[in-house]
């Protein structure tokens, strides 16, 4: 019979000893939280270290990654290919055992965590993707997704205003599959919480519409272990276990202060706490009777084995839909996918419809979520402002009972109304993404970006296909004035890493943008579409659009023979800057224009066709309202933007006072044009 607690003090020995060998790193919190390891990992957890992808696997994330060393431990110690010498480098270069829990680094790990609060939201996201898929897939007697998603999130993670966002919402969706575990230990870096952190947490959850399991013992691996197991049998609601700890626990003079909470224990201390366990063995030195207990591959094994004999009857009984499942779990797109893109483009631009940008992707969107049923779409509380739902995506319902309710086709919904909750939205975005079988787009103003950003950094960091919908992306919006303007956020959301950023000109900008979003398997992008109506900006070849800028009008279009200079714009500033032009050409003034939708993109291709589309030793200007700062790096003598707030007024009267006509252009690029002879 396993020993739980030798093998929480296997956790408590490698956290206290990788944090010593680093000298840098939390211990307090993998030692406190290592008998709630041993009650999960050892008697509940659905997985299989050899396959650290099945796809019926149990879901776990550590919100508070900070205690990284618990989940390194307890995945070297099932046996995942984490080897003990990974352990020992923790925190150093290149290692698989980095400062903060790593998707894609680490096998076994889900979820890349540490902004505190994201990896509860993200679960929650997990979460409802496996009720999705349960309620698209299952069939009676045959259920392909039934898993559960587990948390470990401390007082950190509660503080943090996105908790109560996707806490919330995982009420109201009944994801009673959601299993949080609290450690509450009423520590943190500035020590005892309970100054300023006085929450009734139980309470507050039972608002949401959780159950809840109070006061439960954390250092007890039974007790945590029955409480799990309470939990695993709720049927309309997500649960949390309050699991009352001491940080640091093992540690004499350490443990529940908040010592223990960001630095190594010290030589001496770790001493004490060798002898306060009882553990007598070296660092990094774990007996083969301990490594036996917690060995989860042959049982990992044995799980797998048996959901494949239940996929291999639900593959036999319904063919069709075993290999759409197939397909979703591992990102791929429909095989026609290249020819839907096509089509839809080509619509775009044989219409040449004059709407907003906005509805330019409603109308690419009509096409892409008739394909590809797994698109799962929403919005910030402003769907009629964003217009991110379609004909194929009827709202997402959920029962009293807790069932995800179908339409009369016996289709899903496909559409969530997050409420105002934009960080929310886009960290539970992550989490669906990060569980596989569907492809997360979320929308809310471009302005309220800065809600969302640091949820949109992670999913860049864990190159994640989430699609950002931004609308109402400028001056343009209007009355509604500065506090809804966007001025650097175009700008700032350029600067993210692996984030690709579209601001169209016209439906068929906007269709492409979509098109190269979705084939991004491992990439996150944000589309910036415009409220006003932008008329169809006509075009030779449809080609270019895909690499982030191309030659839209040539100085000959308007008659004249030489180019004198090239206007680069985006978004509805490309109607400006071919209307500059015609004016500059009266002036016997030649320019091209270049349509740049996306930056991001263009700036990945090699030097020769961004030396066709910008030839070198021709003055450069750009046109953008918003932020000038980007611009610069692309040579440019002069830069059409805005560097100040708005102001409340109709759009037309806020482009004149700005400086966003057709004539200002035109004396800017002539200005710089004099300057540069």
């Amino acid at each position: 019979m396993a020993n739980t607690q030798h093998m929480a003090n296997a956790i408590r020995a490698l956290a206290m000893d990788a944090v010593q060998q680093a000298n840098s790193g939390h211990p307090g919190a993998p030692m406190g939280m290592a008998d709630m390891a041993v009650a999960l990992w050892g008697d509940h957890l659905q997985h299989n270290p050899a396959n650290p992808h099945w796809a019926n696997r149990d879901r776990f994330v550590l919100s508070n990654g900070h205690g990284s060393m618990l989940i390194y431990s307890v995945l070297h110690l099932t046996g995942y290919k984490l080897p003990i010498d990974e352990l020992k480098k923790f925190r150093t270069l290149h290692s698989k055992t980095a400062g903060h829990p790593e998707v894609g680094v680490t096998p076994g790990v889900e979820t890349t965590t540490g902004p505190l609060g994201q990896g509860i939201t993200n679960a929650v996201g997990m979460a409802l993707a496996e009720k999705l898929l349960a309620a698209e897939f299952n069939q009676p007697g045959l259920s392909i997704v039934d898993h559960h998603t587990y948390v470990f999130l401390g007082d950190g993670c509660l503080m943090e205003g996105i908790s109560h966002e996707a806490c919330a919402l995982a009420g109201a969706w009944k994801l009673n599959k959601l299993v949080a575990l609290y450690d509450d230990n009423g520590i943190s870096i500035d020590g005892q919480v309970a100054p300023w952190f006085i929450d009734n947490t139980p309470q507050r959850f039972a608002a949401y519409g959780w159950n809840v399991i109070d006061a439960v013992d954390g250092h007890d691996a039974a007790a945590v272990s029955k409480a799990i197991a309470s939990a695993k049998h709720s049927a309309d609601k997500p649960t949390l276990i309050v699991c009352k700890t001491a940080i640091g626990k093992g540690s004499p003079n350490r443990a529940g202060t908040s010592k223990a909470h960001g630095e190594p224990l010290g030589a001496e201390e770790i001493k004490l706490t060798r002898e306060a366990l009882g553990w007598n063995h070296e660092p990094f030195k774990i007996p083969k009777e301990i490594y036996a207990d917690w060995d989860a591959k042959a049982a990992g094994k044995a799980r797998e084995a048996a959901w494949n004999q239940v996929f291999a009857a639900y593959k036999a009984a319904f063919p069709a839909q075993a290999k759409e499942f197939v397909r979703r779990m591992k990102g791929e797109l429909p095989k026609n996918f290249n020819q839907v893109a096509f089509d839809a483009v080509v619509a775009a631009h044989t219409k040449g419809e004059t709407v907003a940008s906005r509805k330019a992707s409603q109308l690419a969107l009509e096409a892409f979520t008739a394909a590809l049923p797994e698109m799962l779409g929403g919005s910030a509380d402003l769907t009629g402002s964003n217009l991110t739902n379609t004909k194929s995506t009827p709202a997402l319902r959920v029962n009293l009972a807790g069932d995800v309710v179908k339409t009369e086709d016996g289709h899903i919904g496909r559409h969530i109304n997050y409420g105002v909750r934009e960080f929310g939205m886009a960290a539970i975005m992550n989490g669906v993404a990060l569980h596989g079988g569907y492809i997360p787009y979320g929308g809310t103003f471009l302005t309220f970006s800065d809600y969302s950003r640091n949820a949109i950094r992670m999913a860049a960091l864990m190159k994640q296909r989430i699609i950002h919908v931004f609308t109402h992306d400028s001056i343009g919006l209007g009355e509604d004035g500065p506090t809804h303007q966007s001025i650097e956020h175009a700008a700032s959301l350029r600067l993210i890493p692996g984030l690709d950023v579209w601001r169209p000109a016209d439906t068929a900008e906007t269709t492409v943008a979509w098109a190269v979003a979705l084939q991004n398997a491992h990439r996150p992008s944000a589309l910036l579409l415009s409220r006003q109506n932008l008329a169809y900006a006509p075009k030779a070849d449809l080609g270019d659009i895909s690499r982030g800028a191309y030659v839209l009008a040539e100085p000959s279009e308007v008659g004249m023979k030489k180019t004198h200079g090239v206007i680069i714009a985006t978004g509805s500033e490309v109607q400006l800057a071919l209307a500059a032009q015609k004016l500059l050409a009266e002036r016997k003034i030649g320019v091209r224009v270049v349509s740049m939708p996306s930056t991001n993109v263009f700036d990945r291709q090699d030097s020769d066709y961004k030396q066709s589309v910008l030839p070198a030793g021709i003055p450069r200007v750009a046109v953008e309202m918003g932020s000038t700062d980007g611009w610069w790096k692309y040579g440019c003598a002069a830069v059409v933007g805005i560097d100040t707030y708005g102001e409340s007024a109709p759009a037309p009267v806020l482009f004149k006072h700005f400086g966003f006509t057709p004539e200002n252009v035109a004396d800017t690029v002539h200005a710089a044009l004099l300057r540069k002879a």
